[in-house]
């Protein structure tokens, strides 16, 4: 039986790929925070369910030696590291603890694996924001990275310390350049899911109002449970290799809250506020990705629409809230 470990378990992606791995037959072991052994209910509404067949261990990103020991006792086949501090606008807040925490957390990983269990496959999770300010729509492997944000700053250095592990020490590590990809998991503060739980609120009458910044940004948005079967295929290679993963096609903020909005069968005209105190600093180019490359090799496609996306976290964000449990997920 092949073994895992995930950092970044309990999030949205940790929670779709454990659920996938297991399926697989893998043995699956997680990374947490101390904080969050401290709190489950809270911490792990995303993995409740799956508690009882995976293995959770607490350790810190901003710790090697806590990294390190958990690496050497695993001893993992494959290791996914999902972790970060994700949430673009508040890098732009606390700029200094992303790209420490961003940064430092890959490095440690990536060392410990190396000196712990250098056979071990290694994944990094990138992203579309590294592009940033892109030369060229849409994006591939290929296209320059002029990231825009703390956080895609710490994304491509990531990136580069994956790629210098993989050249200089042979070990198999790889980074799939993800762009957004949301789902019924997906955290309250981001855009997607602080739109749907919104029009879910105000559809039953707990909520008047929807703040929100600017509706122009255009983002390439897919499923959070196609892009982790794409991690997993990118390790079943024999030799590693990045890879851009989404959906080619690009919609707005405004397009999101049309479909969201007109699924419950309200106009969004009269509900959305619009609050330039929520714009970015600096806003990134268009983000399309070219997956050209994924589809050739790892016969990978996207398989949920947009449209099946903003529907299945609407009706998710409904059905939640009438059972009454509010914001407790």
């Amino acid at each position: 039986m092949k073994k895992v470990l995930i950092t970044g378990i309990d999030g949205q992606d940790g929670s779709y790929l454990s659920e996938f791995l297991l399926e697989k037959g893998y043995e699956v072991h997680g990374i947490v925070r101390r904080v969050s052994l401290e709190d489950p209910g809270h911490h792990f509404w995303r993995i409740r369910h799956i508690l009882n067949k995976i293995k959770i261990h607490a350790g810190s990103l901003e710790s090697y030696p806590s990294l390190f020991k958990i690496c050497a006792s695993v001893k993992p086949d494959e290791c996914y590291h999902l972790a970060a501090q994700s949430f673009v606008s508040y890098s732009f807040e606390d700029e200094f603890s992303t790209i420490n925490t961003n940064i430092n957390g890959t490095h440690f990983i990536l060392s410990s694996i190396k000196e712990a269990v250098p056979k071990c496959k290694f994944y990094f999770a990138a992203t579309s924001e590294m592009f940033g300010h892109a030369k060229e729509v849409p994006q591939n492997e290929d296209t320059p990275f002029h990231p825009r944000s703390p956080y895609g700053i710490s994304k491509v250095a990531g990136f580069d310390l994956t790629r210098n592990y993989r050249e200089a020490y042979g070990m198999f590590a790889l980074s799939g350049i993800l762009f957004n990809h949301e789902s019924p998991r997906r955290g309250f503060e981001f855009v997607t899911r602080k739109i749907t739980n919104a029009v879910a609120e105000i559809k039953l009458g707990l909520l008047k109002e929807l703040r929100l910044g600017n509706l122009e940004a255009k983002r390439d948005w897919g499923f959070s449970g196609d892009y982790v079967r794409a991690m997993w295929l990118m390790m079943q290679l024999d030799k590693p290799d990045d890879f851009v993963i989404g959906t080619a096609e690009t919609h707005t903020v405004q397009e999101f809250i049309e479909l969201a909005f007109g699924h419950a069968g309200l106009d969004w005209k009269d509900y959305v506020v619009i609050d330039e105190n929520l714009y970015r600093p600096s806003e990134v180019n268009i983000l399309r990705a070219d997956y050209s490359k994924a589809k050739k090799i790892l016969g990978w496609e996207p398989k949920v629409t947009f449209q099946e996306l903003v529907k299945m976290m609407v009706d998710a964000d409904l059905e939640r809230l009438s059972r009454g449990k509010g914001n407790c997920k």
